[in-house]
């Protein structure tokens, strides 16, 4: 007799700065939140809290420079930090985005990255769709704290000794939210990366004790559509 397959309840909706700070720091690689403007939208399986999506303004002031937009029209893609779960990341990320263009009516264009020093190619984008044109520009990374990091954020600690290095640009994927804006970068779509590594999937399971507590497992970690916790991007 063949088995049913059993699907996981979906629930995703508003989540609270300390819920997306957990996410970060425990199951995304890069270990914390980012800083600025976000928008937080947390994702629960099975009433069980499993991470957050987040988009923000980027690190980059000028990311809507090469599309002609204006810094309130383009927003990134910042974080995609979840536990292990059943539901495709392509699903959740979709419906996030659902909720990111409801609550910002002026965006036009998300902007995210892949990083290939991290193994990944953007498989999740490929996905769903997005528009792939090319690799950012190389940057320079200190090590600071114990850990590399850009040295835009690091500059500030940087000594004689410290050390750096030369990273290679990350992929960069583009998802427009109104048709004319698609027309308008498709002259800049080119041929989807290939993996060429075994990649995560952008989200990290969960290791090492990394499970939440009673209070971020319940459905209480979020605002309702009516009073979301979110500093919005505009």
């Amino acid at each position: 007799m063949k088995q049913l397959q059993k699907f996981s309840q979906l629930k995703i909706d508003w989540a609270t700065h300390d819920a997306a700070k957990y996410a970060c720091e425990n199951w995304h690689y890069s270990g914390c939140l980012p800083t600025g403007k976000l928008v937080k939208v947390g994702v629960w399986e099975d009433e069980k809290y499993i991470g957050v999506v987040l988009f923000g303004r980027g690190a980059s002031p000028h990311l809507g420079t090469k599309f002609n937009l204006s810094q309130i029209e383009v927003c990134e893609l910042v974080r995609i930090a979840l536990r292990e779960h059943k539901t495709p990341v392509s699903r959740i990320m979709a419906i996030a985005i659902k909720f990111l263009k409801a609550s910002n009516s002026g965006l036009r264009l998300i902007v995210s990255f892949a990083d290939p020093v991290q193994g990944h190619h953007g498989g999740v984008y490929q996905a769903n769709n997005w528009i792939y044109s090319g690799k950012s520009n190389s940057t320079t990374e200190v090590f600071v704290d114990g850990k590399w990091r850009h040295m835009r954020g690091a500059f500030y600690k940087m000594t004689k000794e410290t050390k750096t290095r030369e990273v290679e640009g990350k992929h960069r994927y583009l998802m427009p939210l109104d048709n004319e804006m698609r027309s308008s970068i498709m002259k800049l779509s080119l041929p989807y990366p290939k993996r060429i590594t075994k990649a995560n999937s952008g989200d990290q399971s969960e290791s090492g004790g990394a499970v939440p507590t009673d209070a971020l497992q319940s459905s209480k970690p979020y605002k309702s559509n009516n009073n979301q916790e979110n500093d919005g991007i505009a």
